[in-house]
């Protein structure tokens, strides 16, 4: 049976190929300009998002009511939802770089720029760390750089437990005021 605008709902819950061919055909053009309006910082992940979206049209074509509503609108709206699940996935992924990994990067005929980037990484930390009292700043460096943990970072500075807490949080607090400052502008 050959699909069309009248028969293909019923072939695709037929499982026939016919049926989602002809969504492909038909209404591929109106879902990939829905994904690519919420991925476009992302191109790679349009194709394989449209071909979740077919899928999500076979499996679910169940959940399609005539009465309630368009195909099309239907469609659109499975569309929408895989598209902002792909984001999720990408924010989901790692997106920071370790030192570690960095340095693995860089080629070993060149320590220089590994040390550059070192450098620039110190700068950077210690930049921000300067909008902070030089007591809180010697406990970032600690906990934060040192890796010591807060209660011996407390104690070798004379500060209570709940004090360093208060200290990280005011000194984080601080810290995302002034660096988001800077990102504004």
């Amino acid at each position: 049976m050959k699909a069309n605008e009248s028969n293909f709902v019923e072939l695709i819950r037929k499982r026939q190929e016919d049926g989602i061919l002809y969504v492909i055909d038909t209404y591929g053009g109106l879902l990939k300009s829905i994904v690519r309006k919420r991925l476009f910082t992302w191109p790679d992940r349009i194709d394989e998002c449209m071909n979740d979206i077919f899928l999500g049209i076979w499996q679910n074509i169940n959940s399609f009511d005539e009465k309630k509503g368009s195909f099309a609108g239907w469609a659109a709206g499975v569309a929408r939802l895989e598209a902002i699940d792909v984001l999720r996935r990408i924010r989901r992924e790692p997106c920071s770089v370790s030192l570690e990994d960095m340095e693995a990067e860089i080629p070993a005929e060149d320590p220089g720029l590994f040390a550059l980037a070192k450098q620039e990484l110190s700068r950077e930390t210690e930049e921000m760390l300067n909008c902070l009292p030089p007591k809180d700043r010697e406990l970032f460096r600690r906990i934060f750089m040192e890796e010591e943990t807060p209660e011996d970072a407390g104690r070798a500075l004379g500060i209570s437990r709940d004090n360093v807490y208060v200290r990280i949080f005011r000194g984080k607090k601080r810290i995302r005021g002034k660096f988001g400052e800077r990102r504004r502008v």
